[in-house]
């Protein structure tokens, strides 16, 4: 019997190219620790305690704080998910009301969840091309913000996983005209600021609360991450607080050494190793422009956004190659291994890790893969991944805990769902609890199984059937 671990130490015989998260890449020449088992401990004399830091935990959130200059700074070791829960209830009471992208991550949904919250939606533009959302535009908050003036919090992602970025500076002025708090969902953009090629960070352009994953394009270890909090308009105290009830009691030091080896290494060589991934970035982008019939993405098209270009998203769209074909042929035949897939598109994930080699060969598979790929005359899409606007019945915490039903997937029309749908990777709910179900969406739920895209939330396993709540 095959177990995990055999399994994890046997893969790197295997020579698949990483072009996913972590952004350390099992790049082991930049990169090595000793034996796991002899460095994991737990609070003992020396050590500190990152609930409670004064010492050496304290000195190197310190680094951490100064890197990205923040105002306060925390490690986490249960990644973005518990950054974005204890941000966002630190920042709102029971009930209150929040405008919030609508592509966020289900994370920020089951903050929405545990504090009732009641959500006001933006819905950014949708880009039918690619089949992916763009930038919140910052008159879109304006206008929200005019006509919903209870709202007490914005909640936004930026970058999103296609590297889109919105306009963080304008929409944190529209914010804190009205006195709001801006928190920003930055678990992909973690990089961002430390060279021009890449969009400056959230951070720093009024953003009051920051989450980042540093695992996922920086050198650190699946599941860590930080929180960044700016003074002001946000109780720092109130962060702490929630932190201290929704991470680990005993957080793993094997995870914060290497946040904090992520850490050293950054401010030390910052510079050269940014300036060599921003080179290695253009010349895989020019080789692109030999490309015939695959697409590469080019960042949205608004005034008000920018792009993130240390995501390479591949489309499909228009050819006779579907993006689970071009997932398959990149890991079978040039052994890659992509980020995710959707319906129109592949991403490949960089980070500073990667080599020279690892473009290539991924520069090399799309020039040949485009070479046997044809344009082919688009079929009129019915079935778009653009989430559609449901309306909204129940807050999400009242319709799970209402009493439900379960019926067909196929005939859950015009029912209200007590539960979640989603597609992961991204993980971007595209019903909540409380939404009314229409024909469009479980179509496009249907297209989108037939194309490979793994549907979750469910709890029926075969999505045959789906909770709704009880009709009285």
């Amino acid at each position: 019997m095959e177990v995990l671990f055999d399994k994890l130490a046997g893969y790197k015989k295997e020579d698949v190219y990483p072009m996913h998260m972590p952004g350390h890449k099992r790049n082991t020449k930049l990169f090595s620790m000793p034996n796991p088992y002899a460095m994991d401990i737990t609070e003992i004399d020396g050590f500190d305690n990152l609930h409670e830091p004064e010492d050496i935990i304290l000195e190197s959130i310190e680094r951490a704080r100064k890197l990205y200059q923040a105002d306060h700074t925390y490690y986490l070791v249960n990644g973005s998910t518990v950054g974005l829960l204890a941000g966002i209830m630190a920042c709102t009471n029971k009930r209150d009301t929040v405008l919030v992208g609508r592509n966020c991550h289900k994370a920020v949904y089951n903050a929405i969840y545990l504090h009732e919250l009641q959500p006001v939606y933006l819905y950014p533009e949708f880009n039918g091309a690619f089949g992916c959302y763009e930038q919140v535009e910052p008159e879109e908050v304006r206008r929200q913000l005019e006509e919903h003036p209870d709202v007490r919090l914005v909640i936004l992602t930026s970058p999103t996983y296609e590297g889109v970025v919105s306009d963080i500076k304008a929409i944190a002025e529209i914010c804190h005209e009205r006195g709001i708090p801006l928190l920003v969902d930055e678990a992909h953009g973690a990089h961002l600021g430390f060279h021009p090629y890449f969009p400056e960070s959230a951070l720093h352009l009024g953003a009051d609360v920051v989450i980042q994953s540093i695992h996922k394009t920086m050198p650190a270890f699946t599941q860590t991450a930080l929180l960044h909090c700016m003074d002001g308009i946000v109780s720092n105290q109130r962060v702490k607080d929630y932190l201290a009830m929704l991470q680990s009691s005993s957080p793993s030091y094997v995870l914060m050494a290497g946040i904090d080896q992520c850490i050293t290494y950054t401010i030390a060589h910052k510079d050269e190793a940014f300036a060599a991934y921003a080179e290695q970035l253009k010349d895989f982008y020019e080789e692109m422009k030999q490309l015939r019939n695959l697409t590469i993405y080019q960042g949205a098209t608004s005034e008000t956004s920018a792009w993130d270009p240390s995501k390479i998203v591949i489309g499909v769209s228009g050819t006779n190659l579907s993006a689970e074909q071009l997932h398959e042929r990149l890991l079978y035949e040039y052994k890659i291994q992509l980020e995710m897939i959707s319906k129109e598109y592949g991403i490949a994930m960089t980070s500073f890790c990667d080599t020279k080699e690892g473009y290539e060969r991924l520069a090399k598979a799309l020039l040949s893969i485009d070479q046997k790929t044809a344009k082919v005359e688009k079929q009129e899409e019915t079935t778009p991944y653009c989430i559609p606007r449901l309306p909204k019945r129940k807050n999400a915490y009242e319709a799970v805990h209402a009493p439900y039903e379960v019926v067909p997937f196929a005939e859950a029309a015009g029912r209200i769902s007590a539960e979640y749908i989603y597609f992961y990777p991204p993980g971007i709910p595209i019903a909540v609890p409380g939404e009314e179900l229409n024909q469009e969406l479980l179509e496009g739920i249907e297209a989108f199984k037939k194309a490979g895209i793994r549907v979750r939330g469910l709890k029926d396993e075969t999505h045959q059937t789906i909770r709704v709540i009880k009709r009285t």
